[in-house]
């Protein structure tokens, strides 16, 4: 299993309408991704940011190819985030899951 992380970063009086946009974007189409075994948004609130964590879980590189395209390391955004996010950060970050519940 390979976990893959993004982050990103909103104004938080934002952070709620930018979380029902990802509810609508980013999480049916992570979920469903051939080979996708889980999806946690993770947020925190400082000041006057909050920083959202992404965790997705899939069952190998191809699946998730079949989410980010051949650069698995790019970070995939959507049209609208323009309009929430402070930065596109360019890359994600992969993990192998060595223990697992």
């Amino acid at each position: 299993m390979i976990a893959r992380t993004w982050h990103g970063i909103t104004a938080a009086s934002k952070s709620d309408e930018y979380l029902d946009y990802l509810n609508k974007t980013g999480i049916p189409d992570y979920q469903a991704t051939e080979g996708n075994q889980g999806v946690y948004v993770l947020r925190r609130i400082e000041g006057n940011k909050a920083h959202f964590f992404l965790l997705t879980l899939w069952e190998s590189e191809d699946a998730i190819k079949k989410f980010a395209g051949s650069d698995m390391e790019k970070a995939r955004y959507y049209p609208e985030d323009n309009e929430y996010l402070l930065e596109l950060e360019p890359t994600v970050t992969h993990y192998e899951v060595l223990v697992k519940p």
